[in-house]
């Protein structure tokens, strides 16, 4: 979907054709066995269109069974995940062609004679011709294990992905039968013509890497949170305003630790939440413009047990493949674009209320702010729609055994909501200006002593938030920046240890015009960043069990640490009969992966990537992985790390989506150019 004007979704326009570039440049690497071996990686420039374009995500790589298994090795039967001691199973094949309300159903048996402790995903995908990104859900039975979304395809020869998927959170769930239930929900006619060719395959496998980084054990059982459609063929998430997000459940009596993890995201008018204006302003520029999107530019996804407020998520801003302006996002697409994370909350303090052995609500609600009348407060009145459901990961003790204790004290303030606003009008009194500036300050404390078969223990989750966004829509409604930061902290004590601290910056501003033809021209400039660090026993995968991580002293486990930094401009044109389009623009990211040792402030660098594409070409590419974290282990691979050039064919002026000059340093340009809205004044 296209941003237009920062604040309107424009369902009704195809983005065909958008690269003016001829080139292609493609991409392949088949990973070493030996880490101490260069990895190879093969470029090559095409003429014409004779190969699809090679689209990816950055990311650090995932636990393979030999190795690292790093997301540009892009076949299902990479060498990587074969081994005598491995077992490969296709889990789906399928065509996505008109396929609202009709996902893929198959069927898995766990693969006979097979040891398992680990498993990864393949997804690999091709399409073609033009078509909108669309959002995938895939279920085993209720419960939702992976969110994805696609690339925007390209005429023939069109596109193609892979992304590597580390799916051993869910060991309860793959240790027996399942049905599959992917959902991928698209339009085919003679407008939008791109059907999604995927192949999904998994590699189940054993391995001696400690798991003491990842939850330890893994769960016992995984209870769904979710519309529970999977028994008809249907996917199980719910739609949110339109319906109610409630489970009613039984909880087992014998349970000694408990996780909720929560996947929500926004689509359709609540894609771009983020740039939304306050209620109070939405009309602002109806006599120039049109109404905007309101309810502020803040997202609330919250989780009630008992109908009572137990943890919260503020939510990353994914911008899809198609979101801001299409040329930002080919061939390198957006933070979490392939592989949206989820949020894990700690409800083991609730497990004395839980485990009575009667019936429990866990509820999860997403709201905006209301300033419409004073005092400003939470709404649930969003627009339509967020896609949410949840789960919990369950750990017991032996059958018979009842957990009892305490109920949990709870205790969540109301946060605190900082808002100004002010309009600015020509000398015809019409509207011109509109700034506004949105603060959110939350925290989450629950407390509770839990008394489970092995002993007695304190149960705490504990969450910290602040959030600033400032606004500013100029030119009679047509041109629009957002400047916002979500930062918080996460921790856990109970059986196991938890915490996370994480950050997520982001600069946008998007221009429009629409000429007398009605043609359209948007620009486009987008900065997001992404900074995480994790201690302790977290549920999912960190990337930490591909380099065979462990903590100095043996026992302590390891925390990481990612930050990564995305910048783009781009140009975008489309004819006033929709039918000719084009593009240009450049996109740069900047991606560091480093372990840490628990309370430890130094780390120690284990991925980085630095890459940059122009005009759908790849211009420059570094990447360095250190199996051992140390020098000794380092692997470098330097393709075309030259000074990009400004595309001589470029429709928009050279310098107007020129890259930047001058070296680039990780998160550098954030304090520079003055775009992240510090919150200094908390």
């Amino acid at each position: 979907m296209l941003l237009l004007r920062g604040w309107i979704i424009v369902a009704a326009l195809a983005v065909p054709g958008l690269s003016l570039h001829p080139e292609v440049f493609a991409l392949s690497r088949q990973a070493s066995n030996d880490s101490q071996k260069p990895i190879s990686h093969a470029s090559q420039s095409l003429n014409g269109n004779s190969q699809p374009l090679q689209c990816f995500q950055v990311a650090q790589p995932v636990l393979g069974p030999t190795g690292p298994v790093y997301q540009a090795d892009n076949e299902p039967g990479f060498d990587a995940v074969r081994s005598k001691d491995s077992c490969v199973v296709q889990l789906m094949s399928h065509s996505f062609g008109f396929s609202y309300g009709k996902p893929f159903v198959g069927h898995y048996t766990p693969p006979p004679a097979c040891e398992f402790d680990r498993v990864i995903m393949n997804f690999t995908v091709s399409s073609s011709g033009r078509q909108f990104d669309r959002l995938a859900l895939m279920f085993l039975n209720d419960t939702e294990v992976w969110r994805t979304s696609t690339a925007e395809p390209k005429p023939t020869p069109g596109i193609v992905w892979t992304y590597w998927k580390d799916m051993t959170e869910f060991l309860a769930l793959w240790r027996s039968p399942q049905t599959i239930i992917f959902e991928l929900g698209n339009l085919v006619d003679e407008t939008y013509t791109g059907s999604f060719n995927c192949t999904l395959t998994a590699t189940f496998f054993k391995s001696q890497v400690t798991r003491q980084h990842q939850g330890g054990t893994p769960a016992d059982m995984i209870i769904p949170i979710s519309a529970k459609n999977g028994a008809s063929g249907k996917g199980s998430a719910w739609s949110l305003p339109s319906e109610q997000a409630v489970s009613t459940i039984y909880f087992p009596q014998h349970a000694s630790r408990a996780v909720f993890s929560l996947s929500a995201n926004g689509q359709m008018a609540e894609e771009f939440w983020w740039s939304n204006v306050l209620q109070s302003d939405v009309d602002t520029f109806n006599d120039t413009a049109s109404s905007m999107p309101g309810l502020s530019p803040f997202r609330e996804v919250q989780l009630y047990i008992d109908d009572q407020l137990a943890g919260v998520q503020w939510p990353f801003p994914v911008v899809f493949t198609g979101g801001v302006s299409p040329a930002l996002h080919r061939p390198i697409v957006g933070l979490e674009a392939f592989d949206l994370r989820e949020h894990e909350i700690d409800v083991s303090a609730w497990l004395p209320v839980l485990c009575d052995g009667q019936s429990h609500t866990f509820q999860i609600r997403v709201v905006g702010i209301d300033d419409d009348t004073a005092p400003a407060s939470l709404s649930d009145k969003i627009d339509a729609y967020w896609v949410v459901t949840g789960k919990i990961f369950v750990w017991l003790d032996e059958p018979g055994s009842v957990t009892t204790g305490a109920a949990p004290k709870v205790d969540v303030p109301e946060p605190l909501l900082l808002i100004s606003h002010q309009r600015q009008q020509d000398g015809h009194g019409v509207n011109e200006l509109l700034d506004y500036s949105l603060r959110v300050r939350r925290a989450v404390s629950v407390t509770g002593e839990v008394r489970t078969q092995k002993g007695t223990y304190q149960a705490w989750w504990h969450q910290e938030l602040t959030y600033s966004n400032l606004g500013h829509v100029s030119s009679f409604g047509t041109n629009q920046i957002n400047r916002m930061t979500i930062s918080g902290a996460d921790e856990a004590s109970g059986p196991r240890q938890y915490a996370k601290e994480y950050s997520y910056p982001l600069y946008a501003n998007t221009s429009f015009s629409i000429g007398s033809d009605k043609s359209l021209t948007i620009e486009a400039e987008l900065e997001q960043g992404l900074r995480l660090k994790t201690w302790g026993h977290a549920i999912f995968a960190s990337g930490l069990e591909a380099f065979g991580a462990v903590s100095q002293d043996g026992n302590q486990p390891l925390g990481c640490k990612l930050e990564t930094l995305r910048t783009g401009k781009a140009g975008f044109h489309q004819s006033g009969d929709r039918r000719r389009s084009s593009g240009s623009g450049w996109t740069r990211q900047d991606f560091y992966f480093g372990g840490i040792d628990s309370g430890s402030k130094d780390d120690v660098a284990l991925y980085v990537r630095n890459v940059m594409a122009i005009n759908d070409t790849v211009v420059s590419d570094r990447e360095v992985s250190s199996r051992q974290g140390d020098s000794s282990g380092e692997r470098t691979i330097l393709r075309n790390d030259g000074k990009p050039a400004t595309p001589s064919n470029s429709r928009q002026n050279a310098g107007q989506f020129a890259p930047p000059k001058g070296k680039h340093t990780l998160w550098g340009s954030w304090g520079e150019s003055g775009h992240v809205v510090g919150l200094d004044e908390w």
